[in-house]
């Protein structure tokens, strides 16, 4: 057994290295979550989430006076268990973002202990499907970034051999779309992907419009082109383009995306285990999408995605956006374009306490 007998909370605010853009907002700060598990054995679990800007010392008072405090004395093994009746104690604040990005910091830290004390890195004990999974990048194509940056990091990214990168559109006409694009499509011909990201700009009418004028230009999907709410709008959306449609980053429960993949009003899922609750539920919607013969292309959080991504048959790409460089001691491993998995037990994150201590905003113990 793994009684857990402590628990540490941080909360450190991560900048960006570069600005970032999209059609709804502009961010310039990564609050991040982390959790350390210790049990009797003193072996340590890590997890983490994060938030955009706000939120995060909502998230650790969440942690603190509600979630981890039932966790002292717990069998860590029970990650199952645990995950639910933390949930369900959480009644009257689920389903939704603060809840979920709470439970993933404890789920995370926990498969993180689980797998170290079996010896075996994340992406082997959760299925270990695939030795490597592509990269696309999206650092490059924020939305103020002019089309010839957009075509200098394009080409730079293939040059390395990422598979694709991601373009953000949202301008408010949808030539200054068009001309983004199509400036990189001519860049970099074809056999390379350009991925395309609304962030939920548009309405129905708006996005059924530019996704036709999107096909032309053969891009690889069209992600998050209405509210997430909206599965309806996004069924007669799927239907009226074969541009592929991809929806996940916005949406917290198993149930929404059992919804979009009944309904067909997705191509592709990004479930984001940070916003979906932790790797337990995560996995559960991989697999789920899997069924439906669809692929699971996450969100952000590349150094903990790239584990989860190999450890399914579906995993498509991992998204290069890197966040954790400030406090870990090595980033993701990336050879001929690919994202390789660590295999260090565990989640394989090197962490940096050093670093994490001095720019800790919240330092807790229980």
């Amino acid at each position: 057994m793994a009684r857990i007998a402590h628990i540490e909370i941080t909360l450190v605010d991560l900048k960006p290295k570069v600005l970032r853009t999209d059609a709804i907002q502009s961010f310039v700060s990564q609050e991040t979550p982390i959790v350390k598990i210790i049990d009797a054995d003193g072996m340590e679990g890590v997890g983490y989430a994060y938030t955009i800007g706000t939120g995060g010392s909502s998230v650790i008072a969440l942690l603190k006076d509600h979630l981890c405090p039932r966790l002292i004395g717990k069998d860590a093994d029970d990650i199952e268990r645990l995950w639910r009746e933390l949930f369900f104690s959480t009644h009257a604040t689920t389903v939704g973002a603060l809840t979920a990005l709470a439970l993933a910091c404890i789920d995370t830290a926990l498969w993180d202990l689980r797998c170290k004390r079996a010896s075996l890195p994340l992406w082997r004990l959760a299925g270990g499907a695939q030795e490597s999974v592509p990269l696309y990048s999206t650092e490059g194509g924020w939305l103020h970034i002019e089309p010839s940056a957009l075509v200098e990091d394009a080409l730079a990214v293939k040059e390395r051999g990422f598979s694709g990168c991601k373009i953000k559109i949202g301008k408010p006409h949808l030539a200054g779309d068009i001309e983004r694009l199509s400036a990189v499509r001519n860049a970099v011909g074809g056999g390379f992907e350009i991925m395309t990201d609304a962030n939920q700009g548009f309405n129905l009418s708006e996005a059924i419009r530019r996704a036709r004028a999107y096909e032309e230009l053969d891009i690889a999907w069209f992600e998050e082109p209405i509210h997430a709410d909206d599965v309806g709008a996004h069924v007669r959306l799927t239907q009226s383009t074969s541009v592929p449609i991809a929806v996940g980053e916005s949406m917290y429960s198993i149930s929404q995306f059992k919804d979009y993949l009944q309904m067909g009003a997705c191509s592709i899922v990004q479930a984001d285990v940070a916003r979906i609750g932790g790797i337990t539920p995560w996995l559960k919607v991989a697999h789920m999408a899997e069924a439906f013969n669809v692929a699971i292309c996450p969100h952000f959080l590349m150094e903990l995605h790239v584990s989860l991504s190999a450890a399914v048959p579906n995993g498509r790409y991992v998204e290069y956006i890197p966040q954790l460089d400030p406090i870990t001691h090595q980033g993701m491993m990336i050879k001929d374009g690919r994202a390789y998995p660590p295999n260090a037990p565990g989640l394989g994150i090197a962490w940096d306490w050093d670093a994490i201590k001095r720019m800790a905003l919240a330092d807790i113990k229980l």
